[in-house]
């Protein structure tokens, strides 16, 4: 039974990586980490009262970017599998499909679990200042932040609240979905 699932959740993983629209997405999402790391880079010195906000901006935005590269060169090498009609079949004898790219597998999974903690720890470093003084005051020039770079970050935490909810989201209705039809098939 678990086999069976997990070999649908392939095949199903396998359609939706191989879609144009899938690849194109990810090109449009591809702007936000390449925009984090250059704001990053621009005001990296322009938040003395959290430095560490360019400096979350910059490292998510290139881990982010490289994150976006790999899952774009896994889809078109998918589609390009696709269309030369080379697809695991279902009397294959390896079960697990996956295990012949596990290091592929591997790479994303380290790569999503740094961004995830970076996500945490920005959301921290951000709000842990909120609303600071964008005008160094004249009694401690020490304790402002750039408002472009402070609004910025808190819009990418927002933008990443909001895709995260949705994946969390989406996920669980998938999950309902396919325990109603796998126990509707078994009756």
């Amino acid at each position: 039974m678990a086999a069976g699932l997990e070999k649908a959740c392939h095949r199903c993983i396998s359609k939706i990586a191989s879609n144009a629209c899938f690849i194109f997405g990810l090109l449009a999402f591809l702007a936000l980490p390449l925009s984090m790391t250059f704001m990053g880079m621009k005001f990296l010195e322009d938040c003395p009262v959290q430095p560490l906000i360019p400096l979350y901006l910059l490292v998510g935005g290139v881990i982010g970017s490289l994150k976006v590269t790999l899952l774009l060169y896994d889809s078109t090498k998918m589609r390009q599998l696709l269309s030369k009609s080379v697809v695991i079949d279902d009397d294959d004898d390896d079960e697990y499909p996956w295990r012949q790219n596990a290091h592929k597998y591997y790479i994303h999974l380290t790569l999503s679990l740094f961004l995830f903690l970076w996500f945490i720890l920005g959301n921290y470093w951000v709000f842990s200042v909120y609303l600071p003084n964008f005008i160094p005051p004249f009694h401690q020039p020490q304790d402002y932040c750039d408002k472009t770079l402070y609004i910025f970050a808190v819009g990418v935490l927002i933008i990443s609240h909001t895709v995260l909810f949705l994946l969390i989201f989406c996920s669980c209705c998938i999950y309902c979905f396919s325990r109603q039809r796998f126990s509707s098939e078994e009756d």
